[in-house]
């Protein structure tokens, strides 16, 4: 029953890992380049790198019957500080730069208050 527990508990850890890798990535993506650049972060290249190998690797560490559980914990938790640099450093430093403009309604005629 025990390990049982354990085992279930885990499970649940590594899917939480994988979960969190997965939101980092998604959020890269949808990130222009030039926001990278502007906000004085590495290139959009280089974290979709870091970002993509961990979000793979903590995808092969849930365990059976999708991953490798001997290796799972060891790969997971760099893994898992990938992601977690990028949600907490770089996504709050680039979300100014890579935000959409409103469509404007044409020129403005300057007839404000």
């Amino acid at each position: 029953m025990v390990a049982t527990l354990q085992v279930l508990i885990y499970f649940v850890f590594m899917l939480a890992i994988f979960g969190l890798a997965l939101w980092a990535l998604i959020d890269l993506l949808r990130r222009p380049p030039a926001a990278f650049v502007s906000a004085g972060k590495r290139t959009k290249g280089f974290w979709g790198a870091i970002v993509g190998v961990a979000t793979a690797v903590s995808f092969a560490s849930v365990p059976f019957p999708t991953g490798l559980p001997q290796f799972g914990l060891f790969l997971a938790l760099p893994c898992a500080a990938a992601a977690i640099i990028y949600l907490v450093d770089v996504r709050p430093a680039v979300a100014p730069y890579s935000r959409r403009r409103p469509p404007s309604s044409g020129p403005s005629r300057g007839g404000g208050w």
